[in-house]
């Protein structure tokens, strides 16, 4: 039957089949192929390595050291003799006294850098949390005094803080003098009404203060934040005496109304639109006042002809320049420096007064990218010029090797004018503020860190031009005082001012405390007086100044008012 079938077979029939054959074995040759190839489905691909997990570091745990154990056997100790027992109660007791000791109270004094266990190293004299802490002031709270003077062994230490420490606040007119009132008049008063404006030298909070060189009596003259000028006469005869009039009146009431009546002899001058930054008498003409403001220009004024001119303004008017310091060359008098709030530095001569700002009589150098706070010239060396800047540097300089720029490519826009290569820098945690030179070459500067610091450059004077790069060490401070200079937006920034010509050759300067009086310090670091008033100063001398020559120091405050000490 089942030959019968195959024989029945068609062609058809076979041919298909051979074509289904010769189809399975054309798939399981290219199956074998694709298999040798690696591109086979039965085989899995690889996985990749998972990723590493970085360990943590581990902290390195500073151990206490107990009793080391020692092996019995390798001692030749017998494991249950005397011996063996003993050994280890000792090294029980020892285990527990070394505990004891380590959860004992540490009693007196620790000193940070000896106990730290963790991070950086700790430098007392530079840490972050002073700043913190030291914020605040103490109004009234003395931090030098009459125990610090007795205290002094040095007698020509003693001699000299007692000297300085003995200035007195001027008497003829305090900063807040109290009313006399009749008593019901006070029911209706408040507290600061009962006071006098005293000394109010200008309108508007002091940015600059200084006195007339003139020896023979004080003449105070101070800038304040709307442009005006102030000059305060404090000589004994100079105050204003206008009698009340009235009927009715008895000899004492009258002298006590004239008494009241005494103003003091202070005069007023609006000279620039902003405000007065700095201003210098000329040491060639002490007639001659140099300001300089933040509405971008200079002026001199003449005291002799009562007039006001222009030294230096910007050629375009819309360009805003503000100024923060003037000085004058003490070698060459027709020279003036300046410096700008845009990190420049200019030069002007004033012998070409018909065009100030003109490129023949002005000299632009860019010293700073940032904020030049102040500057000073070397008092016997003029060509030597020290900055302080907001980038937080102390420069020193040689005029001699800046680089100039045309005023015109020079304008408050221009921000990519090649530096100026300087002697030197210093760099503070914080900005600089002001940087003033003595006739030593010492250069006494403040601080946002809450330091003020004193660099001394022995034979500065003598350094030749092309002199190289002063070295790190060369520029490190010879004195270093911790001072809170955090004045805040209501208080002038402080700035440390030296004594020009002392007559005991002494080199001092002063600079306003927050607790509302002034610090006088020597070159050295050591404070030699902290001048007050006994509840008579209500707000903080930020602004102080010592007389070229004489032993008298002025103090100006955000109210504008005026603190003298002879």
């Amino acid at each position: 039957m089942a030959k019968k079938e195959s024989a029945e077979i068609s062609d058809y029939e076979r041919q298909r089949q051979e074509n289904i054959a010769q189809r399975d074995k054309l798939l399981r040759q290219l199956a074998l192929d694709a298999s040798a190839a690696g591109l086979g489905p039965g085989q899995k691909p690889k996985p990749g390595r998972p990723a590493q997990k970085k360990k943590p570091a581990v902290k390195k745990i500073k151990e206490e050291v107990v009793p080391r154990r020692t092996s019995s056997r390798i001692a030749g100790i017998e494991a249950d003799s005397e011996v063996a027992k003993r050994k280890a109660e000792d090294e029980y007791v020892a285990a527990q006294e070394a505990a004891k000791v380590k959860r004992q109270r540490i009693s007196g004094p620790l000193d940070l850098s000896e106990v730290q266990v963790a991070g950086k190293g700790w430098d007392k004299h530079d840490n972050s949390f002073q700043d913190v802490t030291r914020r605040g002031a103490d109004p009234g709270e003395r931090t030098f005094g009459e125990e610090e003077v007795k205290e002094t062994t040095d007698k020509e230490l003693r001699a000299l803080r007692e000297k300085m420490s003995g200035l007195a606040l001027y008497d003829g007119f305090e900063p807040n003098r109290k009313m006399t009132l009749a008593p019901f008049l006070k029911l209706y008063l408040r507290a600061e009404q009962l006071y006098t404006p005293g000394i109010k030298i200008t309108p508007e909070r002091i940015y600059s203060l200084g006195f007339h060189p003139i020896a023979d009596k004080p003449l105070v003259f101070a800038g304040d934040k709307l442009g005006n000028l102030g000059l305060f006469d404090a000589s004994p005869s100079s105050s204003k005496r206008e009698p009340i009039k009235s009927e009715g009146r008895d000899e004492e009431d009258a002298e006590e109304s004239d008494d009241d009546a005494a103003e003091p002899n202070i005069t007023t001058f609006h000279l620039h639109t902003r405000t007065i930054s700095s201003f210098q008498f000329s040491p060639h003409n002490p007639s001659h006042l140099y300001t300089s403001s933040y509405d971008s220009s200079l002026r001199l004024l003449d005291l002799t002809r009562s007039s006001s001119s222009e030294i230096y303004a910007p050629t375009d008017s819309s360009l805003d320049e503000p100024i923060s310091g003037v000085e004058i060359d003490p070698l060459t008098p027709h020279l003036l420096y300046f410096s700008r709030l845009d990190g420049c530095l200019g030069r002007v001569d004033t012998r070409t007064p018909s065009d100030p700002a003109s490129s023949s009589s002005t000299d632009i150098f860019r010293l700073s990218e940032k904020k030049i706070g102040g500057f000073s010239l070397h008092p016997s060396a003029p060509h030597f010029l020290a900055t302080a800047s907001l980038d937080r540097h102390m420069r020193v300089w040689d005029l001699r090797n800046l680089r100039k720029h045309p005023p015109a490519a020079s304008g408050s826009g221009d921000a990519a004018l090649a530096l100026s290569p300087c002697l030197g820098e210093h760099e503070s945690r914080l900005s600089v503020s002001h940087a003033a030179f003595n006739s030593a070459g010492q250069v006494a500067t403040a601080s946002y860190d809450d330091t003020v610091k004193v660099h001394t450059f022995a034979g500065m004077g003598a350094w030749a031009a092309g002199r190289g790069v002063l070295s790190e060490r060369e520029m490190a401070p010879s004195a270093v005082v911790r001072h809170n200079n955090q004045t805040g937006r209501w208080v002038t920034i402080l700035r440390p001012q030296w004594h020009l010509h002392p007559s005991d050759a002494v080199h001092r300067f002063c600079i306003g405390n927050m607790n509302r009086f002034v610090d006088i310090y020597a070159a050295d670091g050591t404070q030699l007086a902290q001048l007050g008033g006994e509840g008579a100063i209500t707000a903080v001398p930020a602004v102080a100044q010592f007389h070229p020559t004489r032993d008298w120091v002025a103090g100006g405050t955000a109210s504008g008012k005026l603190c003298l000490w002879m």
